[in-house]
């Protein structure tokens, strides 16, 4: 039986892969969704990662699951548990030594979202979080959502990514095509010049455990060997 470890972004909750885990449950896998310690402000990256570690225990069997700001944490738990893949949705993607304060800048975030704002009438990067963020989103829900959101620890956004190298764990990378949050364009150069791989694409906005659970839930591939 697969464990699927669910990591998720800035200022959120394990709550946000409820629909995902009832997925992979139904198919007969288990799911560990922790909360990381977000609200307080003294965590670095590696207390967000001890506390998806103690949430695992001796599970084995392990998929780890990085969702956005959960891309700087994924790797940190992939370097230290008996993982089989590594997947990240939407997620962040760090360099050796690489703040999540900094990166923004170093990618060309910015510009990217410039560029298809452009093209899309201003629905990326919008300032109405229901429209870059939640889009695709039933409303009910996306406002239960907005409703759990927390703070971020600045003493994680502002710390370096602390490994030397990319953990040697198969990757994979889901790009959500309709994403106005990180635009498909930003990732489809982004995911190669930093992983190597080319990114698999599925529906929905950036907070696609929400809109698109199943098609999320049906994307999962071991991905082949890079050897």
């Amino acid at each position: 039986m697969t464990t699927f470890v669910l990591i998720h972004g800035a200022g959120d909750v394990g709550w946000y892969w409820h629909l995902v885990e009832a997925e992979l449950r139904a198919r007969g896998h288990e799911t560990v969704a922790p909360d990381l310690p977000c609200d307080d402000d003294s965590a670095d990256l590696n207390d967000y990662a001890d506390t998806v570690v103690r949430a695992v225990g001796d599970r084995q069997d392990l998929v780890v699951v990085g969702h956005s700001f959960g891309g700087f944490t994924a790797p940190l738990v992939a370097d230290r548990l008996p993982v089989g893949v590594l997947v990240l949705v939407a997620g962040m993607i760090p360099s050796p030594g690489e703040s999540p304060a900094d990166w923004w800048t170093n990618t060309g975030y910015g510009e990217a979202v410039r560029k298809q704002a452009e093209l899309d009438g201003g629905r990326t990067g919008n300032a109405d979080p229901f429209v870059s963020y939640y889009n695709g989103v039933p409303r009910a829900l996306a406002e239960e959502a907005s409703s759990k959101e927390r703070g971020d620890s600045s003493t994680a956004y502002g710390s370096p990514w602390p490994l030397n190298k990319w953990p040697e764990v198969p990757t994979k990378f889901l790009l959500c095509k309709n994403d106005q949050f990180f635009p498909a364009d930003f990732f489809r150069r982004l995911v190669p010049e930093r992983l190597g791989i080319v990114p698999d694409e599925i529906p929905g906005g950036h907070c696609v455990a929400l809109s698109h659970p199943h098609e999320l839930t049906a994307s999962r591939r071991t991905p082949p060997s890079t050897d």
